[in-house]
């Protein structure tokens, strides 16, 4: 497993990720209408392009050359050394396997070097990955409920100490 950074080559790279990731991980969490809104408005490649433009990196890792997840990251607060972790997501065939803790040490250790003391994400409150959050070493911070376009999105906060 190799992991490297992303650059703007990659774009449709992470874009075409994101439809493979998002219908079978949301499926069952939040309707059909506002994944599509959600790809759409987060996951173009316009969109990613403006993301990458506002300063969040995205690192990318393959598995036999092959990508096989992403996760996207920015330091939010530079007073209190906050990093976000924006997004995380590996393709379900690789789900398991290790490559999303692999992907969280990447981050982490990142945001460590540049002085970073939090590592911070939001996820659903229904989606089972908050396990997986919690096993790498997350806790809930607070729960929120952010107002997106026509929906809202009913989200943990959670946080790492680095």
């Amino acid at each position: 497993m190799r992991i490297r950074k992303a650059t703007d080559r990659d774009i449709p790279v992470i874009s075409e990720l994101a439809e493979k990731i998002w219908w079978p991980s949301y499926r069952n969490i939040i309707s059909d209408e506002q994944i599509s809104f959600m790809l759409k408005d987060m996951y173009s490649e316009e969109s990613l392009k403006e993301q990458m433009d506002l300063g969040i990196e995205f690192i990318l890792a393959e598995r036999e050359s092959i990508p096989v997840a992403f996760a996207g990251f920015s330091l939010t607060d530079p007073d209190e050394g906050v990093f976000k972790l924006h997004k995380l997501y590996v393709l379900p065939s690789e789900q398991g396997s290790g490559t999303g803790k692999k992907l969280i040490e990447h981050v982490s250790d990142f945001a460590r070097e540049q002085g970073g003391k939090i590592l911070e994400l939001n996820v659903n409150r229904g989606n089972p990955a908050s396990g997986f959050y919690k096993k790498a070493g997350f806790d809930i911070y607070r729960t929120v409920d952010i107002a997106y376009h026509n929906f809202v999105l009913n989200d943990y906060v959670m946080r790492k100490d680095l």
